[in-house]
Order: C-alpha cells, then sequence, then structure tokens
C-alpha cells in the first residue's frame, strides 16, 4: 500500500514512541516534540523513505533516548535520571531555538524557511566537497617543495591531478545521493569528515590569500649581459705596412657598407668631447697606441708596425685615396 507523506511521518513516529515507552511520559514527549518537523524535512531532501533514510524506528528511538542520556529504553534511577530529563529538556529547546532562526531567516532568502534554500545548495557543497577531499589528499601527498597550486596534484603530472580531482568530485556526488547512515557511529564520522574539510578550506583560503599579498611585490634580480664583440672599442688605428699610422682611413665590408666602430668624439684641450666633422679612422690620432720609441702591434712587419721602424720619426699623417662606395 502507498503511504502519503503525512501517512509515513505518522506510522514512524508511532514506531519511535513505542520504542520509548520505558522513558518518562515527560522526556518522551520532549524528545518528540518537534519529531514530525524533523521528518517532513527529511522527506522534502529526497532520496529515498525514512526507512531507508534513518533506519528503523527502533534504532532511530535508541539514537534519540542516547541523546537525551539514556543508554537503554529503561530510564535510569536516582540523579541520573533527572540529569538525563533535564539534558532532554535543554535540547529541546535549543531544537525550538533553531527552528524559529530558521523560520525568521527563510523570508529573507525568499523561502518559507533557510533550510529550504540550503537544500537547494546541496548539490553545490557536493561538489565542493569533492574538491576539498582531493586537495586533502594532494596535500598529504605534496613533498612541500614547490606551492600546491589550485589543482590537486601529487606531483607534477596535471593529467595526475585532474584525474583526482575527478574521482574526488564523482565520490562526493556518489556519497551524498545515498541515504543518510542508519548508525549513529557512520553519521558520526561523516559529520566529522565534513568538520574537517571545513576547517581544511578556511585555512586554505588564508593560505592562498596570504601568498597572494606576499608575491603581489617581488624583487628582479639582472645580471649583466656578456659583452659582445668590439662592444668596447672607442677608435681605430691602423698602420701600413713600415709602421707608419694612417690617418683618414674608411672601413668597408664586403658590399661596400661603411663599417661603424667607436664614437666619432675627441677630446679637446679642457676634456670636453668634441665631435669629428669629416669621421675617418682614426678619430684622435693623438691617442695613437703606438709611436717611435714603443713597441708595435705585432713582431710581423706584414701586421704591424716593425721594431726598426718604431726608432724613426713618424711620418707625416697623409690620408689614402679611398674608393667611393657604390650606393
Amino acid at each position: 500500500m502507498n503511504l502519503t507523506a503525512q501517512d509515513e511521518i505518522a506510522v514512524y513516529v508511532e514506531g519511535v514512541r513505542e520504542a520509548l515507552a520505558g522513558l518518562p511520559a515527560a522526556t518522551r514527549d520532549e524528545l518528540l516534540e518537534d519529531l514530525p518537523e524533523h521528518l517532513a524535512e527529511v522527506l522534502a531532501e529526497g532520496g529515498g523513505s525514512l526507512y531507508e533514510r534513518l533506519g528503523p524506528p527502533a534504532a532511530y528511538a535508541a539514537e534519540l533516548s542516547a541523546s537525551a542520556g539514556f543508554t537503554t529504553a529503561t530510564p535510569p534511577a536516582g540523579e541520573r535520571s533527572r540529569i538525563a530529563e533535564t539534558a532532554a529538556r535543554h535540547r529541546a529547546r535549543i531544537d525550538r531555538v533553531l527552528r524559529r532562526a530558521d523560520e525568521r531567516a527563510g523570508p529573507v532568502l525568499g523561502y518559507a524557511r533557510a533550510s529550504e534554500f540550503l537544500a537547494l545548495l546541496r548539490p553545490a557543497w557536493w561538489v565542493l566537497r569533492g574538491y576539498l577531499a582531493a586537495m586533502a589528499v594532494a596535500f598529504m601527498l605534496h613533498d612541500h617543495d614547490t606551492p600546491l597550486g589550485l589543482l590537486p596534484r601529487a606531483g607534477d603530472d596535471d593529467l595526475a591531478a585532474i584525474l583526482l580531482l575527478s574521482l574526488g568530485i564523482l565520490g562526493s556526488i556518489w556519497l551524498g545521493r545515498r541515504a543518510r547512515p542508519a548508525g549513529s557511529w557512520p553519521r558520526r564520522l561523516q559529520r566529522l569528515g565534513t568538520g574537517f574539510l571545513v576547517i581544511f578550506a578556511v585555512v586554505g583560503f588564508f593560505e592562498v590569500d596570504s601568498a597572494a599579498q606576499r608575491d603581489y611585490y617581488y624583487t628582479v634580480e639582472y645580471t649583466d649581459p656578456p659583452p659582445e664583440p668590439l662592444s668596447d672599442i672607442r677608435d681605430v688605428f691602423v698602420y701600413d705596412a713600415e709602421g707608419r699610422l694612417l690617418v683618414g682611413v674608411q672601413l668597408y665590408d664586403q658590399h661596400g657598407r661603411p663599417i661603424r666602430l667607436g664614437d666619432p668624439m675627441c677630446d679637446d684641450e679642457l676634456d670636453s668631447p668634441v665631435p669629428i666633422v669629416n669621421p675617418g679612422y682614426p678619430y684622435c690620432p693623438d691617442q695613437a697606441p703606438f709611436r717611435a720609441g714603443e713597441p708595435s702591434l705585432s713582431t710581423a712587419p706584414s701586421t704591424g708596425p716593425s721594431a726598426g721602424d718604431a726608432e724613426q720619426p713618424p711620418a707625416t699623417p697623409t690620408t689614402p685615396a679611398i674608393p667611393s662606395p657604390s650606393r
């Protein structure tokens, strides 16, 4: 026979009531006061019947009894019974306060209860929970020599990180679509895992934020590049086979293009740079490195002034005829 939601709730509440028959009437009524509303919320979440989501009424009654301080449905005697009844009354009051807060916050979000809006966010939480679980696994397997990043990288393989992320999200969705664990310990482990992931998410958020602020400004160290060939040449001095300095020399490559080296400037008597009007090598003949009586560039006469010519007085500078470069 198909039962409506109200009938299913009524049958389940009656089963829990019978299982709590050994408790004092006042305690039993307080434990059952908000049970119909809670069962209605469980049914609204979907995922199966109350029996599938919460287990048998007797198991649920045992959990309620344990939450009130009773190890069994049989009430303890003396002082322990009074403490348990007081705890049950406080629990009922807390549940009423939470229910009122839920009803008052609901209209702000556009719903009768805030829990109805949060129920719509459950699939998003499943995805986020899977991501956080994958990041937690990667954090434990990471060597911490390099930043972890936003992907759950256990190493340098991005494909493995995407696979781990996919497994975490799919596993979380599968776990979320299952019925709520019937036993108390599975539910406690689930809540403990959820609390750990929430703390992990908060700590990770502040770590990423701190790293972003710390790396916003950084110092860049530049190293001087190696000197280029001929980069330190300021002037060119050309000597003939007899060791005589040539003045007004022009240099051209194999295509007739002029070769420019150095800076066509020469210092005057006040050590101030003066530009050369008709540049030709050398720019500053007075600064020639080899003069009479000084060592030559090479001992070979064919490559520079000879040692014998160094003893002769320098020849009068002449400007050899240079063919005009082809344009």
